[in-house]
């Protein structure tokens, strides 16, 4: 425990505004950085931004981002992109950012040109205080938590398992 801790924090923390300190080094650990990331403080209301869900779909079904379409990732494919030009801003999410990550690499394997991971996920969104909306485009304060290990890191919101 004691190594996992020391590596944990000697890890350089990244430039995102996740405003928890803790968050953020668990953060820096887990995701590669393999792709440029956004924060929540630097999403623009303004921008047209396709969001995509990396998330399994009973996670999506009790929660998401407004607009945001259902990718996976245990069985994503490209083929579930139809439609969304190479060039559109794609920003890409999941609980916290790896599974995103994942799938944002592959997007820009394929050609996809702006695509961006959300640091810190929907938990962070949440944690931030923003929208969410249930299956039937309502808002809610229910957000799947992932599991109970991962869902520690969610501190606002009804957490649903």
């Amino acid at each position: 425990m004691l190594i996992i801790s020391v590596i944990l924090f000697t890890h350089q923390i990244s430039a995102q505004q996740v405003k928890s300190t803790p968050y953020k080094i668990m953060l820096n650990a887990m995701l590669s950085h393999s792709v440029p990331e956004i924060s929540v403080d630097e999403i623009n209301s303004d921008s047209k931004i396709t969001w995509l869900d990396a998330r399994e779909k009973k996670e999506y079904d009790v929660s998401k981002i407004e607009n945001a379409t259902w990718v996976g990732y245990d069985d994503f494919t490209l083929d579930r992109l139809s439609g969304i030009s190479k060039d559109a801003l794609i920003v890409v999410y999941c609980s916290i950012g790896y599974r995103s990550e994942k799938v944002a690499e592959q997007l820009i394997k394929a050609g996809y040109s702006n695509v961006k991971n959300l640091f810190g996920g929907i938990f962070e969104w949440k944690n931030e205080e923003q929208v969410l909306l249930d299956s039937t485009n309502n808002e809610t304060n229910k957000i799947h938590g992932y599991s109970k290990i991962w869902g520690v890191w969610l501190n606002k919101g009804e957490k649903v398992y």
